[in-house]
Protein backbone atom coordinates (compact mmCIF):
# COMPACT_ATOMS: atom_id res chain seq x y z
CA UNK A 1 0.00 0.00 0.00
CA UNK A 2 2.89 2.36 -0.66
CA UNK A 3 0.86 4.20 -3.35
CA UNK A 4 -2.78 4.38 -2.17
CA UNK A 5 -3.63 6.89 -4.91
CA UNK A 6 -3.16 4.07 -7.44
CA UNK A 7 -5.65 1.75 -5.73
CA UNK A 8 -9.35 1.30 -6.60
CA UNK A 9 -11.60 3.50 -4.48
CA UNK A 10 -12.74 0.58 -2.30
CA UNK A 11 -9.17 -0.34 -1.46
CA UNK A 12 -8.43 3.31 -0.68
CA UNK A 13 -11.31 3.25 1.81
CA UNK A 14 -9.72 0.17 3.44
CA UNK A 15 -6.28 1.81 3.43
CA UNK A 16 -7.46 4.97 5.17
CA UNK A 17 -9.69 3.06 7.59
CA UNK A 18 -6.60 1.13 8.64
CA UNK A 19 -4.61 4.36 8.95
CA UNK A 20 -7.30 5.70 11.28
CA UNK A 21 -7.26 2.46 13.31
CA UNK A 22 -10.97 1.84 12.80
CA UNK A 23 -12.43 -1.64 12.67
CA UNK A 24 -14.98 -2.36 9.94
CA UNK A 25 -17.68 -2.43 12.63
CA UNK A 26 -16.75 0.92 14.16
CA UNK A 27 -16.39 2.47 10.72
CA UNK A 28 -19.80 1.07 9.70
CA UNK A 29 -21.41 2.39 12.89
CA UNK A 30 -20.08 5.89 12.28
CA UNK A 31 -21.45 5.80 8.74
CA UNK A 32 -24.79 4.36 9.79
CA UNK A 33 -24.14 1.32 7.58
CA UNK A 34 -23.71 -2.37 8.15
CA UNK A 35 -20.36 -4.11 8.50
CA UNK A 36 -21.30 -6.22 5.46
CA UNK A 37 -21.78 -3.06 3.38
CA UNK A 38 -18.33 -1.79 4.37
CA UNK A 39 -16.76 -5.14 3.52
CA UNK A 40 -18.37 -5.19 0.08
CA UNK A 41 -17.22 -1.60 -0.62
CA UNK A 42 -13.65 -2.40 0.35
CA UNK A 43 -13.59 -5.54 -1.79
CA UNK A 44 -15.04 -3.67 -4.77
CA UNK A 45 -18.24 -5.72 -4.80
CA UNK A 46 -20.31 -2.59 -4.16
CA UNK A 47 -19.49 0.58 -6.08
CA UNK A 48 -19.52 4.08 -4.64
CA UNK A 49 -21.48 6.10 -7.16
CA UNK A 50 -23.12 8.79 -5.00
CA UNK A 51 -21.39 12.03 -4.14
CA UNK A 52 -23.13 12.15 -0.75
CA UNK A 53 -21.76 8.71 0.21
CA UNK A 54 -18.24 9.64 -0.86
CA UNK A 55 -18.40 12.76 1.24
CA UNK A 56 -19.72 10.88 4.29
CA UNK A 57 -16.88 8.36 4.04
CA UNK A 58 -14.29 11.10 3.59
CA UNK A 59 -15.68 12.94 6.65
CA UNK A 60 -15.45 9.84 8.86
CA UNK A 61 -11.92 9.13 7.63
CA UNK A 62 -10.96 12.81 8.12
CA UNK A 63 -9.57 13.15 4.61
CA UNK A 64 -10.44 15.30 1.61
CA UNK A 65 -12.81 13.78 -0.93
CA UNK A 66 -10.04 14.35 -3.46
CA UNK A 67 -7.75 12.01 -1.54
CA UNK A 68 -10.45 9.36 -1.40
CA UNK A 69 -10.80 9.59 -5.17
CA UNK A 70 -7.05 9.36 -5.68
CA UNK A 71 -6.77 12.89 -7.01
CA UNK A 72 -4.42 15.73 -6.19
CA UNK A 73 -6.35 17.99 -3.84
CA UNK A 74 -4.61 21.15 -4.99
CA UNK A 75 -6.65 23.53 -7.17
CA UNK A 76 -5.92 23.70 -10.86
CA UNK A 77 -3.12 26.13 -11.55
CA UNK A 78 -4.29 29.60 -12.51
CA UNK A 79 -0.94 31.40 -12.54
CA UNK A 80 -0.58 31.16 -16.33
CA UNK A 81 -4.04 32.64 -16.92
CA UNK A 82 -3.45 35.48 -14.44
CA UNK A 83 -0.09 36.26 -16.00
CA UNK A 84 -1.67 36.32 -19.47
CA UNK A 85 -4.40 38.70 -18.31
CA UNK A 86 -1.76 41.01 -16.84
CA UNK A 87 -0.02 41.14 -20.21
CA UNK A 88 -3.33 42.10 -21.83
CA UNK A 89 -3.78 44.77 -19.15
CA UNK A 90 -0.37 46.21 -20.06
CA UNK A 91 -1.28 46.17 -23.77
CA UNK A 92 -4.51 48.03 -23.01
CA UNK A 93 -2.56 50.61 -20.99
CA UNK A 94 -0.82 52.04 -24.04
CA UNK A 95 -1.95 55.29 -25.66
CA UNK A 96 0.84 55.64 -28.20
CA UNK A 97 -1.30 56.72 -31.15
CA UNK A 98 -3.28 59.30 -29.14
CA UNK A 99 0.00 60.71 -27.79
CA UNK A 100 1.49 60.95 -31.26
CA UNK A 101 4.00 58.20 -30.58
CA UNK A 102 3.22 55.27 -32.90
CA UNK A 103 4.35 51.96 -31.43
CA UNK A 104 7.95 50.97 -32.07
CA UNK A 105 8.66 49.35 -35.41
CA UNK A 106 10.73 46.59 -33.83
CA UNK A 107 8.85 43.34 -34.19
CA UNK A 108 6.39 44.72 -36.74
CA UNK A 109 4.84 42.14 -39.06
CA UNK A 110 3.72 42.59 -42.68
CA UNK A 111 0.13 43.66 -43.19
CA UNK A 112 -1.00 40.41 -44.79
CA UNK A 113 0.51 38.37 -41.98
CA UNK A 114 -1.15 40.58 -39.37
CA UNK A 115 -4.53 39.94 -40.99
CA UNK A 116 -3.83 36.20 -40.87
CA UNK A 117 -2.77 36.46 -37.23
CA UNK A 118 -6.04 38.18 -36.32
CA UNK A 119 -7.95 35.48 -38.19
CA UNK A 120 -5.99 32.72 -36.44
CA UNK A 121 -6.56 34.27 -33.02
CA UNK A 122 -10.31 34.39 -33.60
CA UNK A 123 -10.31 30.74 -34.70
CA UNK A 124 -8.33 29.85 -31.59
CA UNK A 125 -10.91 31.57 -29.40
CA UNK A 126 -13.83 29.97 -31.22
CA UNK A 127 -12.23 26.57 -30.65
CA UNK A 128 -12.25 27.41 -26.92
CA UNK A 129 -8.45 27.37 -26.64
CA UNK A 130 -8.48 30.23 -24.18
CA UNK A 131 -4.92 30.04 -22.81
CA UNK A 132 -3.57 30.27 -26.37
CA UNK A 133 -5.97 33.10 -27.20
CA UNK A 134 -4.91 35.00 -24.09
CA UNK A 135 -1.27 34.62 -25.06
CA UNK A 136 -1.88 35.99 -28.56
CA UNK A 137 -3.85 39.12 -27.62
CA UNK A 138 -1.06 41.48 -26.42
CA UNK A 139 0.96 41.08 -29.59
CA UNK A 140 -2.11 41.47 -31.75
CA UNK A 141 -3.11 44.69 -30.04
CA UNK A 142 0.35 46.15 -30.65
CA UNK A 143 0.18 45.01 -34.27
CA UNK A 144 -3.25 46.46 -35.03
CA UNK A 145 -2.30 49.77 -33.44
CA UNK A 146 0.70 49.98 -35.76
CA UNK A 147 -1.51 49.09 -38.72
CA UNK A 148 -4.03 51.80 -37.84
CA UNK A 149 -1.23 54.36 -37.44
CA UNK A 150 0.28 53.46 -40.82
CA UNK A 151 -2.95 53.28 -42.80
CA UNK A 152 -6.20 54.12 -40.96
CA UNK A 153 -8.35 53.06 -43.90
CA UNK A 154 -6.93 49.56 -43.98
CA UNK A 155 -5.82 49.25 -40.35
CA UNK A 156 -8.96 50.49 -38.60
CA UNK A 157 -11.09 47.37 -39.29
CA UNK A 158 -8.22 45.21 -38.01
CA UNK A 159 -7.98 47.38 -34.93
CA UNK A 160 -11.69 46.90 -34.26
CA UNK A 161 -11.31 43.14 -34.68
CA UNK A 162 -8.33 43.04 -32.33
CA UNK A 163 -10.17 44.87 -29.57
CA UNK A 164 -13.33 42.80 -30.15
CA UNK A 165 -11.27 39.66 -29.67
CA UNK A 166 -9.66 41.05 -26.52
CA UNK A 167 -13.08 41.91 -25.09
CA UNK A 168 -14.44 38.45 -25.88
CA UNK A 169 -11.50 36.70 -24.22
CA UNK A 170 -11.60 38.92 -21.14
CA UNK A 171 -15.34 38.55 -20.58
CA UNK A 172 -14.98 34.79 -20.96
CA UNK A 173 -12.36 34.81 -18.18
CA UNK A 174 -14.50 36.99 -15.91
CA UNK A 175 -12.31 40.09 -16.35
CA UNK A 176 -15.27 42.37 -16.94
CA UNK A 177 -13.65 45.75 -16.24
CA UNK A 178 -10.78 45.04 -18.65
CA UNK A 179 -13.27 43.65 -21.14
CA UNK A 180 -15.23 46.89 -20.91
CA UNK A 181 -12.07 48.85 -21.71
CA UNK A 182 -11.36 46.65 -24.74
CA UNK A 183 -14.95 46.95 -26.00
CA UNK A 184 -14.82 50.72 -25.51
CA UNK A 185 -11.61 50.85 -27.58
CA UNK A 186 -13.33 48.84 -30.30
CA UNK A 187 -16.29 51.22 -30.33
CA UNK A 188 -14.00 54.26 -30.47
CA UNK A 189 -12.03 52.80 -33.37
CA UNK A 190 -15.27 51.93 -35.18
CA UNK A 191 -16.89 55.37 -34.85
CA UNK A 192 -18.19 56.69 -38.16
CA UNK A 193 -18.66 53.28 -39.79
CA UNK A 194 -22.07 51.78 -38.90
CA UNK A 195 -21.01 48.23 -39.76
CA UNK A 196 -17.87 48.38 -37.65
CA UNK A 197 -19.87 49.97 -34.84
CA UNK A 198 -22.40 47.15 -35.03
CA UNK A 199 -19.62 44.56 -34.89
CA UNK A 200 -18.04 46.24 -31.85
CA UNK A 201 -21.44 46.61 -30.19
CA UNK A 202 -21.77 42.80 -30.01
CA UNK A 203 -18.92 42.70 -27.49
CA UNK A 204 -20.11 45.89 -25.80
CA UNK A 205 -23.47 44.25 -25.14
CA UNK A 206 -21.74 41.17 -23.68
CA UNK A 207 -19.62 43.34 -21.41
CA UNK A 208 -22.57 45.39 -20.18
CA UNK A 209 -24.56 42.25 -19.38
CA UNK A 210 -21.62 40.72 -17.55
CA UNK A 211 -21.29 43.94 -15.55
CA UNK A 212 -24.95 43.83 -14.56
CA UNK A 213 -25.90 46.77 -16.78
CA UNK A 214 -28.68 45.10 -18.73
CA UNK A 215 -30.55 48.32 -19.53
CA UNK A 216 -27.41 49.95 -20.98
CA UNK A 217 -26.69 46.78 -22.94
CA UNK A 218 -30.15 46.68 -24.46
CA UNK A 219 -30.05 50.35 -25.41
CA UNK A 220 -26.61 50.14 -27.02
CA UNK A 221 -27.12 46.99 -29.05
CA UNK A 222 -30.54 47.93 -30.37
CA UNK A 223 -29.33 51.37 -31.44
CA UNK A 224 -26.46 49.74 -33.33
CA UNK A 225 -28.76 47.09 -34.81
CA UNK A 226 -31.28 49.48 -36.25
CA UNK A 227 -28.54 51.63 -37.78
CA UNK A 228 -27.73 48.77 -40.16
CA UNK A 229 -31.10 47.02 -40.36
CA UNK A 230 -32.17 46.57 -44.00
CA UNK A 231 -35.49 48.13 -45.00
CA UNK A 232 -36.53 44.75 -46.35
CA UNK A 233 -34.91 41.72 -44.62
CA UNK A 234 -35.64 39.67 -47.74
CA UNK A 235 -33.14 41.85 -49.61
CA UNK A 236 -30.54 42.19 -46.86
CA UNK A 237 -27.00 40.90 -47.33
CA UNK A 238 -26.10 37.90 -45.12
CA UNK A 239 -23.38 39.85 -43.31
CA UNK A 240 -25.67 42.74 -42.39
CA UNK A 241 -28.48 40.39 -41.41
CA UNK A 242 -26.09 38.39 -39.22
CA UNK A 243 -24.82 41.46 -37.41
CA UNK A 244 -28.27 42.96 -37.00
CA UNK A 245 -29.79 39.65 -35.89
CA UNK A 246 -27.00 39.01 -33.40
CA UNK A 247 -27.54 42.43 -31.86
CA UNK A 248 -31.27 41.71 -31.59
CA UNK A 249 -30.38 38.48 -29.78
CA UNK A 250 -28.12 40.47 -27.47
CA UNK A 251 -30.98 42.85 -26.85
CA UNK A 252 -33.29 39.96 -26.03
CA UNK A 253 -30.82 38.48 -23.55
CA UNK A 254 -30.50 41.90 -21.91
CA UNK A 255 -34.30 42.16 -21.72
CA UNK A 256 -34.39 38.73 -20.08
CA UNK A 257 -32.01 39.95 -17.38
CA UNK A 258 -34.49 42.74 -16.74
CA UNK A 259 -37.45 40.34 -16.61
CA UNK A 260 -39.11 41.80 -19.72
CA UNK A 261 -40.49 38.62 -21.29
CA UNK A 262 -42.53 40.52 -23.89
CA UNK A 263 -39.44 42.27 -25.28
CA UNK A 264 -37.58 38.94 -25.25
CA UNK A 265 -40.20 37.30 -27.45
CA UNK A 266 -40.47 40.25 -29.84
CA UNK A 267 -36.72 40.62 -30.33
CA UNK A 268 -36.05 36.90 -30.74
CA UNK A 269 -38.90 36.53 -33.21
CA UNK A 270 -37.48 39.43 -35.23
CA UNK A 271 -34.03 37.85 -35.08
CA UNK A 272 -35.47 34.49 -36.15
CA UNK A 273 -36.85 36.06 -39.31
CA UNK A 274 -33.38 37.31 -40.22
CA UNK A 275 -31.81 33.98 -39.25
CA UNK A 276 -34.10 32.16 -41.64
CA UNK A 277 -32.64 34.27 -44.46
CA UNK A 278 -29.04 33.61 -43.40
CA UNK A 279 -29.30 29.91 -42.53
CA UNK A 280 -27.02 27.83 -40.32
CA UNK A 281 -23.35 27.10 -40.83
CA UNK A 282 -22.10 30.65 -41.41
CA UNK A 283 -19.94 32.96 -39.30
CA UNK A 284 -20.32 36.45 -40.73
CA UNK A 285 -18.51 39.01 -38.55
CA UNK A 286 -17.73 36.29 -35.96
CA UNK A 287 -21.39 35.93 -35.04
CA UNK A 288 -22.20 32.28 -35.95
CA UNK A 289 -25.71 33.67 -36.49
CA UNK A 290 -28.49 31.46 -37.77
CA UNK A 291 -31.70 29.69 -36.70
CA UNK A 292 -29.88 27.39 -34.28
CA UNK A 293 -28.12 30.28 -32.54
CA UNK A 294 -31.43 32.10 -32.11
CA UNK A 295 -33.11 29.08 -30.53
CA UNK A 296 -30.18 28.50 -28.18
CA UNK A 297 -30.68 32.13 -27.15
CA UNK A 298 -34.30 31.26 -26.38
CA UNK A 299 -33.01 28.68 -23.91
CA UNK A 300 -30.64 31.20 -22.29
CA UNK A 301 -33.38 33.82 -22.08
CA UNK A 302 -35.82 31.34 -20.52
CA UNK A 303 -33.22 30.52 -17.88
CA UNK A 304 -32.72 34.20 -17.04
CA UNK A 305 -36.47 34.61 -16.84
CA UNK A 306 -36.59 31.80 -14.28
CA UNK A 307 -38.23 29.12 -16.43
CA UNK A 308 -35.78 26.22 -16.21
CA UNK A 309 -38.26 23.80 -17.78
CA UNK A 310 -38.60 25.97 -20.87
CA UNK A 311 -34.82 26.35 -21.06
CA UNK A 312 -34.38 22.57 -20.93
CA UNK A 313 -37.03 22.08 -23.63
CA UNK A 314 -35.31 24.52 -26.01
CA UNK A 315 -31.95 22.91 -25.27
CA UNK A 316 -33.14 19.39 -26.03
CA UNK A 317 -35.00 20.46 -29.14
CA UNK A 318 -32.23 22.60 -30.61
CA UNK A 319 -29.18 20.42 -29.96
CA UNK A 320 -30.67 17.62 -32.10
CA UNK A 321 -30.29 19.70 -35.26
CA UNK A 322 -27.46 19.56 -37.76
CA UNK A 323 -26.97 23.29 -37.15
CA UNK A 324 -25.85 22.53 -33.60
CA UNK A 325 -22.73 20.74 -34.87
CA UNK A 326 -21.91 23.64 -37.20
CA UNK A 327 -21.63 26.18 -34.39
CA UNK A 328 -18.17 27.11 -33.07
CA UNK A 329 -16.93 24.96 -30.20
CA UNK A 330 -16.91 27.97 -27.86
CA UNK A 331 -20.58 28.68 -28.62
CA UNK A 332 -21.64 25.08 -28.03
CA UNK A 333 -19.62 24.69 -24.83
CA UNK A 334 -20.97 27.94 -23.39
CA UNK A 335 -24.50 26.78 -24.14
CA UNK A 336 -23.88 23.41 -22.45
CA UNK A 337 -22.84 25.24 -19.28
CA UNK A 338 -26.15 27.13 -19.40
CA UNK A 339 -28.00 23.87 -20.03
CA UNK A 340 -26.30 22.28 -17.01
CA UNK A 341 -27.52 25.18 -14.89
CA UNK A 342 -31.03 24.74 -16.29
CA UNK A 343 -31.09 21.02 -15.44
CA UNK A 344 -29.81 21.80 -11.94
CA UNK A 345 -32.58 24.34 -11.42
CA UNK A 346 -35.07 21.80 -12.75
CA UNK A 347 -33.95 19.39 -9.97
CA UNK A 348 -32.23 17.00 -12.35
CA UNK A 349 -28.63 16.91 -11.07
CA UNK A 350 -27.84 13.70 -12.98
CA UNK A 351 -28.53 15.30 -16.36
CA UNK A 352 -26.90 18.53 -15.21
CA UNK A 353 -23.77 16.56 -14.47
CA UNK A 354 -23.83 14.70 -17.78
CA UNK A 355 -24.24 17.91 -19.77
CA UNK A 356 -21.40 19.57 -17.89
CA UNK A 357 -19.19 16.55 -18.55
CA UNK A 358 -20.12 16.89 -22.24
CA UNK A 359 -18.96 20.51 -22.08
CA UNK A 360 -15.69 19.45 -20.50
CA UNK A 361 -15.07 16.82 -23.17
CA UNK A 362 -15.91 19.28 -25.94
CA UNK A 363 -13.94 22.23 -24.57
CA UNK A 364 -12.02 21.63 -21.33
CA UNK A 365 -10.97 25.28 -21.08
CA UNK A 366 -14.63 26.37 -20.98
CA UNK A 367 -15.14 24.52 -17.70
CA UNK A 368 -11.65 24.88 -16.25
CA UNK A 369 -10.86 28.53 -17.08
CA UNK A 370 -14.23 30.26 -17.20
CA UNK A 371 -15.33 31.42 -13.71
CA UNK A 372 -19.04 31.18 -14.52
CA UNK A 373 -18.63 27.54 -15.56
CA UNK A 374 -16.61 26.74 -12.44
CA UNK A 375 -19.44 28.13 -10.33
CA UNK A 376 -21.93 25.85 -12.07
CA UNK A 377 -19.62 22.88 -11.55
CA UNK A 378 -19.27 23.65 -7.84
CA UNK A 379 -23.03 24.03 -7.49
CA UNK A 380 -23.76 20.70 -9.16
CA UNK A 381 -20.98 18.89 -7.30
CA UNK A 382 -22.51 19.93 -3.98
CA UNK A 383 -25.79 18.19 -4.82
CA UNK A 384 -25.95 14.85 -2.97
CA UNK A 385 -27.52 13.21 -6.04
CA UNK A 386 -24.93 14.40 -8.55
CA UNK A 387 -22.94 11.73 -10.43
CA UNK A 388 -19.66 10.71 -8.82
CA UNK A 389 -17.86 11.72 -12.01
CA UNK A 390 -18.87 15.32 -11.34
CA UNK A 391 -17.17 15.41 -7.95
CA UNK A 392 -14.09 13.96 -9.61
CA UNK A 393 -14.14 16.76 -12.18
CA UNK A 394 -14.72 19.33 -9.42
CA UNK A 395 -11.72 17.99 -7.55
CA UNK A 396 -9.56 18.06 -10.69
CA UNK A 397 -10.62 21.65 -11.42
CA UNK A 398 -10.16 22.69 -7.79
CA UNK A 399 -13.66 23.92 -6.95
CA UNK A 400 -14.60 21.47 -4.15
Amino acid sequence: MNSPELLPVGRRVAYWRGRRRLSQQVFADRLGRSKSWVDKVERGVRSLDKVSTLRDIAAVLRIDTAVLLGRDARPAATAERVEGVERIREALSTYEIALGRPPARHGAVPADRLARDVEHAWVTFQHARYPQAVASVPGLLAGVQRAAADDPGWGRPLMVEGYRLAASVLVKLGEVELGWLAADRAMAAATGDPVLVAAAAVQLGQVFRAAGRARAAQSAVLAAAYKIAPDDPAEGAPGALSLCGTLLVQGALSAARRGDDRAVDELLDEAAGMAARVGDGHDHHRTAFGPTAVDLARAAAALDLGDAGEAVAWHERTTRRDGWRWLPVEHRAAHLVDAARAYAWADDPARAGRVLLDADRLAPAEVRHRPAAREVLAQIARDPHAPATIVQLAVAVGVT
